[in-house]
């Protein structure tokens, strides 16, 4: 059975490898997909790039929400929650941005 506990506790424990991790790994995908979405590449790519993006932000705000559910509320919660948050605001962006795009040429 999955236990959801044992895997709050890895994420407290082990919160500076985890931060280390993720903090870089959302900032270059997330750039990533802006840069793709700039130059214009395909929709498939820009997908599959923003779709790729989402994963580190995803665990982020799971890391963040680990530490609020025990009550630990301090600027680096804040902060790390605001970055994925923003991470996955853009990459959702880029993934509307050309279906936006298709049906303003039309």
């Amino acid at each position: 059975m999955f236990d959801f506990n044992i895997l709050c506790d890895f994420s407290r424990n082990h919160c500076v490898a985890i931060c280390a991790i993720l903090v870089p790994a959302n900032l270059l995908l997330t750039l990533q997909t802006i840069i793709f979405t700039v130059i214009g590449y395909p929709q498939v790519q820009v997908r599959k790039a923003a779709l790729v993006a989402c994963i580190p932000a995803l665990v982020m705000l799971f890391h963040v929400y680990s530490w609020l559910m025990i009550g630990v509320v301090m600027a680096p919660t804040y902060i790390l929650f605001t970055l994925a948050a923003v991470c996955l605001s853009i990459n959702f962006w880029a993934i509307n941005y050309y279906s936006r795009l298709v049906y303003s040429r039309e």
